[in-house]
């Protein structure tokens, strides 16, 4: 998920230029900074503005939607800003899902809840930038100073004359005008705003409903054919060989075709795929496959060992250290009370309503063409290119409407696979299609991971010293990905005397990013504990909180990177506490708790509060209160309240419903819905209540900061319904 890199934009690395590229009658290609340019050839046909927007004969606007669409709502987003500054109305556009193409369109990715920071500024200036021409334009055509004119809903008007012309008339006289310094270009003021701000409709909510063919299952070029595939069921094991002859004497069935999904030595084979004229036929011929595996190097992984090994580790001093600051074992040794407790949480699996899939159509003249529901289209681009040795500029990616993402769709093993496939039936698209125990079981894994926390508190209840003993999977003193933890994790940098260490268990599982990452389980540890600390110390947690973080002032986590600032924190816990009226009181109710957590990632700050009962040792949410802090611009306030209403389910669904994922024998042994149910209508709260807390920063991103504090807020429930402290997740009363 690498950005090309031309200096920060609000803090992120981002090449404005590479986001700005124009596009030419003949198909040429050329930097914003030399020519934004119009290819009009005539007023019948559509002239294009750019790289994202074509305004057609009758003045409506087309723009390109650049990053991959998986319910996050960016393919309405990015429109409405573009939309914004060129000033035209939201009526007069269309929109459409662009093509991988990061040389034309910058960076293209669903992930980390980068999109808003990342296109902010880029995709207002391209809107502006357009603009400017057009209004250079009239001001030529009409012998008018530029100043003199206005814009609205798609026309450029001088008010002195009575004069008024479409945007659609003025492209031929645009496309000789030159292009404005886009770090020079007029943008709009917040105040004057017509779309960014208001409740926008999602753009293909109509088609979903209407069960229109707009995901990656549902691709079907002509004359498609479909793959199964027989995946080694230990996790790193590889092909030793495999008699196909009676799979091939099935009916429907062309191909029997070795594959890797990248995750194994160069060289190594670790599936077999069968391809044929229908995906059940193909899927039915994999039991008569005979393969062999080379497994024995992964059959000692299993749960249970790991669960050994992290008490063991637990019990030792950490093997690295992540953060140190003064020295916090001789602080605690003189604190009045310690505090000290073990928090755990499982493997978890992706579960895509939308198995993974694929389709690819390798074409004589050695090209490779996709239609993907990918997260990160690029990165997955120059991966296959490294595999299959071909060029990255010989792939064609149709990103398609992603069914879930939640991170799994980052990583790019279903396009590797294939594409490798489509090479072996060449002429033919070809579709791979998971079934839901191939998804289950070839995932990549939120990690696990084991805490021993430690907090030193001084006569007054103030924390002097606090430890954190983070035992998780890596190798070579590393963490594997998606096991890493921040080094500022709060309460670290505003204790004089803290220290975060880890240590590393191997393990054969590849893992990956779940929705909010490391955050959706380091929150749960952390606001935990603190609750358990605030108990200690006599206080609510949302008090301990306030006296812990102190004056406003700011801890950057890495460069470039929003800051965790106390000051914003402290907003949304006041705001939170305000708007469900926390008095950090008992209910006085049997089986009634309400419970606080909150947490900053992905650059969000977010506090809430959750009411619950408990009756008969089920628990129920009755209703969450959200506070969040995403900056000074809320752009579609619509979607944005499904986004956090969204990752609040998604939270309630790790903390009570996810059943952990389990290894034996180094292989995962969950094979449908049975073994990972996923959360249902009647386990949802009946409110999630949001308010929002508007501060003086950059816009930034939604997908993933309001899931992390609905998960200790809710374990800090429990214990106020019931007296009881639980510390592994999935929280259960049985």
């Amino acid at each position: 998920m690498n950005a090309p890199v031309n200096g920060p934009v609000n803090g992120i690395a981002v090449n404005r230029r590479s986001f700005l590229v124009a596009s030419l009658a003949g198909g040429a290609a050329l930097t914003f900074e030399a020519k934004l340019a119009f290819a009009a050839t005539g007023t019948a046909q559509p002239a294009m503005l750019g790289a994202f927007i074509t305004i057609a004969a009758d003045n409506t606007v087309t723009i390109l939607a650049k990053n991959p669409e998986i319910g996050q709502g960016v393919k309405t987003m990015l429109p409405m800003l573009i939309a914004e500054e060129l000033d035209v109305a939201w009526s007069q556009v269309k929109i459409q899902q662009a093509d991988d193409n990061g040389a034309l369109y910058g960076p293209q990715f669903a992930g980390g809840s980068m999109t808003t920071p990342l296109n902010w500024l880029p995709a207002r200036q391209a809107g502006a930038g357009a603009r400017a021409m057009l209004v250079a334009a009239a001001a030529q055509q009409w012998g008018v100073a530029a100043e003199s004119l206005t814009t609205e809903a798609g026309m450029v008007k001088h008010a002195a004359s009575g004069r008024a012309i479409t945007y659609a008339a003025l492209a031929p006289v645009a496309a000789k005008v030159a292009a404005p310094d886009l770090d020079k270009v007029a943008l709009k003021s917040p105040k004057d705003f017509r779309i960014v701000g208001k409740p926008m409709k999602g753009v293909d909510t109509a088609a979903i409903v209407r069960g229109e063919p707009l995901f990656g299952i549902d691709a079907h070029p002509a004359g498609m054919l479909y793959a199964a595939m027989v995946k080694c069921p230990v996790i790193s094991g590889t092909l030793k060989s495999f008699d196909d002859a009676a799979v091939r004497k099935e009916r429907g069935v062309l191909a029997v075709v070795p594959i890797t999904d990248g995750e194994v030595p160069a060289g190594k084979h670790n599936a077999v795929a069968i391809v044929g004229d229908s995906w059940w036929r193909v899927h039915k011929a994999r039991e008569k496959l005979a393969v062999q595996w080379d497994t024995a190097a992964f059959e000692g992984f299993s749960t249970e060992g790991y669960a050994k090994q992290a008490k063991a580790l637990l019990g030792a001093a950490p093997t690295a250290d992540l953060f140190k600051a003064g020295n916090a074992d001789a602080a605690l040794a003189k604190a009045a009370k310690v505090v000290t407790a073990d928090y755990d949480y499982p493997f978890l699996a992706h579960a895509t309503l939308e198995p993974q899939n694929c389709t690819a159509l390798w074409h004589e003249d050695g090209t490779l063409e996709f239609w993907a529901p990918t997260q990160d289209p690029g990165t997955a681009r120059g991966d296959i290119a490294r595999i299959m040795g071909i060029k990255p500029e010989a792939m064609t990616i149709h990103m398609t409407r992603i069914g879930g993402g939640f991170g799994r769709r980052l990583m790019g093993d279903f396009m590797i696979m294939t594409g490798q496939i489509a090479k072996a039936v060449p002429g033919r698209p070809v579709k791979l299609l998971f079934d839901r125990t191939d998804d289950l079981r070839n995932d990549y894994y939120r990690p696990a991971g084991w805490h021993r926390m430690t907090a030193g508190l001084d006569a007054k209840g103030a924390i002097v010293a606090f430890k954190d003993h983070f035992v998780t999977f890596g190798a070579d003193g590393k963490p594997l990905r998606a096991a890493e933890m921040r080094a500022t994790e709060f309460p670290g940098p505003v204790i004089p005397d803290a220290h975060f260490g880890m240590s590393f268990i191997p393990t054969n599982l590849t893992t990956g990013w779940l929705r909010a990452p490391t955050s959706n389980a380091v929150s749960f540890v952390f606001q935990g504990f603190l609750d358990e600390v605030a108990e200690a110390a006599g206080l609510d947690l949302p008090e301990l909180m306030r006296r812990t973080l102190g004056e406003p002032r700011k801890f950057s986590p890495e460069p470039d990177d929003t800051p965790f600032d106390t000051g914003r924190a402290r907003g949304v816990i006041d705001a939170v506490c305000k708007f469900a009226g926390w008095t950090g009181k008992p209910s006085g109710t049997p089986g009634k708790g309400r419970g606080f957590g909150f947490y900053f990632s992905h650059r969000g700050f977010f506090a809430e509060v959750v009411d619950l009962t408990v009756t008969d040792g089920v628990i129920k949410i009755d209703k969450v209160w959200v506070a969040g802090d995403i900056g000074s611009q809320v752009i579609n306030p619509l979607n944005a309240e499904h986004q956090m209403q969204g990752a609040v389910i998604d939270g309630i669904a790790q903390a009570l419903v996810w059943q952990p994922i389990e290894q034996k024998a180094g292989a995962i042994t969950a094979e449908n819905f049975g073994e990972f149910p996923l959360i249902r209508i009647d386990s949802t709260p009946a409110e999630v209540a949001i308010t929002w807390v508007v501060t003086d920063n950059p816009p930034t991103g939604l997908g993933e900061p309001t899931l992390p504090p609905v998960i200790p807020a809710i374990g800090n429930a429990i214990r106020a319904a019931t007296g009881k402290r639980l510390r592994s997740l999935p929280l259960s009363l049985a």
